[in-house]
């Protein structure tokens, strides 16, 4: 045998052995310690219509954050306009992207221009006469704050995910402003959405002593019986002024409640957070302060004294998990606008279960009748063929699971068409093969010209065919990118195995018969 040949049976055979150490932690539910320290320990990860769990497209409202947009900016330019001792009044939103207020003083008018222009150039003036000023945000600036809307909404979501403890789940974006998230494994829909989609819009508001106050704010909250632990439902009255939001929030933990108390939330203040919480509560001792979250009052405790520390607490009715959903949603940090449900799918783990049996049932019956065809028709080389095809699947397989490509239902559909498209591969070399026989060649000569006469056509088709793949996966999304994404690896590991492989497998068989005619 020559150096060569023994070199390339020794690349197949370590390829194939470290096909099979990888796919080990896929059909082996325990593996030691050992295994697990020195060699992978993943199995093949599984898609959404395999394992079960939950699919869901969010679409975020581009909108709204426009118009929390102009909201804080009133905010700012309210405060900018009291430290420059300028009076102004009647501050409001009109429409989505415009504000609207007037100067006490036709002499402070034109410094309040100044300020707008120097403080935000975003804004353009739209109208207003006298003391009455009018802007609008610019068109470029709406798209933009449209466009980090989707982009903040995107990460918020992901480390929301990435705190509630989803193995493998699926986070991007979709389109202009919606984004697709599939938690595999999630047995509870309900609260996987529930954590998703909360806008987590945290705001620390006095309670007003007089409800008939001007600009005072109604907002409803539950009011719970500290020994019957049941829940009321509770008006309060709001003062507008937010003193601080849930951006000044460093961490925040569940806690279980003591002595048969609800679970609450500790909350850690950042510097500047602890700084201004210490000032709100020495301003305002003796007050209640409302904890408001998306709208609604959770706790309204009674300041009693100066609070140093920059801790807090969030009381409420709530359960363990509550409280921990709650808690992840505030480090994750709040949505900068609304998200809505535009699609959902469930996925039951016995559906999945019946998809894997279905696709297994398939796979097997597919590869069986194409193993048997090849033998009878081509013989010994039919099984040469079909001793590569079963490399090829082995490979396919474990670069799935060594690089955590996942495994769907399409996946599976393209594994079984790359069993196609390796067998037409060795079917050009075999006709090749019977040609140059035919035309009176030797073994050896005729298994020669047939490799490298079927290999220009081998490429071409296969190269069109990964070419096709590569746009799939790219343009495609969810069960098309699971096919593609298959069929891709399934073209690479078919060149290796029915080219170099089942070429050295020829040359193997060759050598041990060395006077034999080549059974084709």
């Amino acid at each position: 045998m020559d150096r060569g040949l023994l070199w390339r049976l020794m690349t197949i055979a370590v390829s194939v052995v470290i096909g099979l150490i990888a796919l080990v932690p896929s059909f082996v539910d325990t593996l030691p310690q050992w295994w697990k320290n020195a060699l992978p320990s993943d199995p093949i990860p599984l898609g959404l219509d395999l394992r079960g769990g939950i699919h869901l497209v969010l679409e975020v409202q581009t909108e709204k954050a426009v118009e929390n947009s102009i909201d804080r900016t009133i905010e700012d330019l309210r405060r900018a306009a009291r430290e420059a001792e300028i009076a102004t009044k009647d501050w409001k939103r009109e429409g989505r992207d415009s504000l609207i207020f007037s100067v006490v003083g036709e002499g402070k008018v034109a410094e309040m221009e100044k300020l707008v222009t120097d403080r935000y150039g975003v804004l353009q003036p739209s109208g207003g006469t006298g003391t009455s000023l009018r802007y609008t945000l610019h068109p470029q600036a709406i798209e933009e704050v449209k466009t980090m809307a989707v982009d903040q909404a995107l990460e918020t979501i992901r480390n929301r995910v990435d705190q509630f403890g989803v193995a493998e789940p699926t986070i991007q974006r979709q389109g202009e402003d919606s984004i697709l998230v599939q938690l595999p494994g999630v047995q509870d829909p309900e609260r996987a959405k529930s954590l998703i989609g909360r806008t987590a819009q945290l705001q620390f508001q006095l309670v007003a002593d007089d409800p008939k106050k001007p600009g005072v704010v109604r907002a409803m909250g539950s009011e719970v019986d500290p020994v019957t632990r049941r829940a009321t439902e509770e008006t309060y009255y709001l003062e507008p002024t937010i003193l601080m939001s849930g951006e000044v929030i460093a961490d925040a933990r569940h806690r279980p409640g003591e002595m048969g108390e609800a679970p609450y939330v500790a909350v850690t203040l950042n510097g500047p957070g602890a700084d201004l919480f210490e000032r709100i509560t020495g301003d305002n001792t003796g007050r209640l302060l409302a904890i408001v979250l998306d709208g609604k009052v959770q706790s309204a405790p009674r300041i009693n004294e100066r609070i140093g520390g920059g801790r807090a607490v969030i009381t409420g009715n709530f359960s363990l998990d509550e409280a921990r959903d709650l808690s992840i949603v505030l480090r994750a940090g709040a949505l900068p606008a609304p998200v809505v449900i535009a699609e959902e799918r469930t996925v039951g783990p016995s559906l999945g279960q019946d998809s894997i049996r279905a696709g297994i049932r398939s796979f097997v019956l597919g590869g069986a009748l194409t193993i048997l065809s090849m033998i009878l028709y081509y013989r010994i080389a039919g099984g040469v063929a079909d001793l590569a095809l079963l490399f090829n699947v082995i490979l396919l397989l474990a670069c799935l699971a060594l690089f955590r490509g996942v495994l769907t239902l399409p996946g599976i559909a393209g594994i079984v068409l790359t069993i196609g498209m390796a067998v037409d591969a060795n079917v050009l070399i075999n006709e090749r093969i019977r040609e140059e026989l035919r035309a009176g060649r030797g073994p050896h000569a005729a298994l020669e010209a047939g490799y490298s006469r079927a290999l220009p056509a081998i490429i071409d088709s296969n190269a069109t065919t990964f070419l096709a793949g590569i746009i799939l996966f790219q343009f495609g999304s969810g069960p098309v990118k699971g096919f593609a994404l298959t069929l891709c690896i399934g073209i690479l590991t078919t060149m290796y195995t029915a080219v170099f492989c089942s070429r050295a497998i020829h040359e193997l068989v060759a050598y041990l018969r060395p006077r034999a005619a080549v059974s084709i």
